[in-house]
């Protein structure tokens, strides 16, 4: 039996070892073609991005030489090798549990300082450094839709994230009906949206951009569909975007938020003109009753649902 197993361990480590590679690889290349966090576009998703792999450099310290280890452990105790000291009594060997337990706790002390260094800088609450003043934007998670409320422009979109270039950008998140999490993989930090709360947010693109912003928390039937397009354009381009939603499209009341919270599914971006300046607040405070949730499901339509023509 010792025989057959030991002559079959090459072969076994060489197949999981391929097999690791192969995930590797094609994780990198999806990333890459997805344009995701190895693909930032502003500061926090930059940092973000060298945080992951610095862990990552870290962690192949320890398993690189593990699978060098094994390798080698199938070569030299091989059956055919009977030079392979045999020992089949032997159960102790200090200098072995020294090794054992230093490299990993010296990895994760690494990698614990790294993210201890991270979480500091990348606090979501912490304004982005900046002589430029930075544009509010309140976000509100609904069924299954993202309503972006632009109160400094006076105006709102659904599903559509529009944001000058190097300007910093703070969101203030709120969810009206279930958790909910707001995440532009290139601009980095994913982060809950939550009913009757505030989250508070700090990206920046720093260059003009098309991206794809989704909710990283299942949600019910239509999470699929919960995405949105984020445009970062020049800061002329912004206003005049901005001038020209002003200029056309309904007007989001209470009246009209009611409408928008009916849940519905793969709804296309729309604009509002003018927005009630209170409305956010009545949101986070559940002034305005929040929605009953994916449980309760009331409509599956597709598109717009009660929001009035939009643009």
């Amino acid at each position: 039996m010792p025989g057959p197993l030991r002559q079959n361990a090459p072969h076994k480590v060489a197949r999981g070892v391929g097999a690791g590679l192969s995930v590797l690889a094609l994780s990198l290349a999806l990333s890459g073609c997805a344009r995701g966090v190895l693909d930032p576009v502003g500061p926090v998703g930059a940092a973000a991005g060298k945080i992951f792999i610095d862990a990552l450099l870290i962690m192949l310290a320890i398993v690189i030489p593990t699978i060098l280890l094994a390798f080698w452990m199938a070569w030299r105790y091989r059956a055919s090798n009977t030079k392979a000291e045999y020992l089949p009594y032997w159960s102790y060997s200090g200098r072995i549990e020294a090794v054992v337990w230093s490299i990993p706790i010296l990895t994760i002390l690494f990698i614990g300082g790294l993210i201890w260094i991270g979480s500091y800088r990348l606090d979501p609450f912490r304004p982005l450094p900046s002589k430029t003043p930075p544009l509010e934007v309140q976000v509100v998670s609904l069924d299954w839709k993202w309503l972006f409320i632009y109160p400094q422009q006076g105006i709102a979109t659904v599903n559509q994230l529009v944001v000058p270039a190097g300007v910093p950008v703070r969101f203030s998140i709120t969810a009206a009906s279930v958790f909910n999490v707001f995440f532009v993989p290139q601009l980095g930090s994913m982060i809950y949206a939550m009913p009757g709360m505030v989250s508070q947010l700090n990206l920046q693109a720093d260059r003009p951009a098309v991206l794809f912003g989704q909710s990283a928390h299942f949600s019910g039937d239509g999470f699929s569909d919960m995405q949105f397009q984020v445009k970062s354009v020049m800061p002329a381009e912004f206003a005049a975007w901005a001038d020209a939603v002003r200029s056309a499209g309904p007007m989001l009341d209470t009246q009209a938020y009611s409408g928008l919270a009916v849940q519905s599914r793969r709804v296309t971006p729309f604009t509002y003109r003018s927005v009630d300046p209170q409305l956010f607040q009545a949101i986070t405070t559940q002034k305005i009753a929040p929605g009953p949730g994916p449980g309760s499901e009331t409509s599956s339509r597709t598109g717009r649902e009660g929001a009035g023509e939009g643009r």
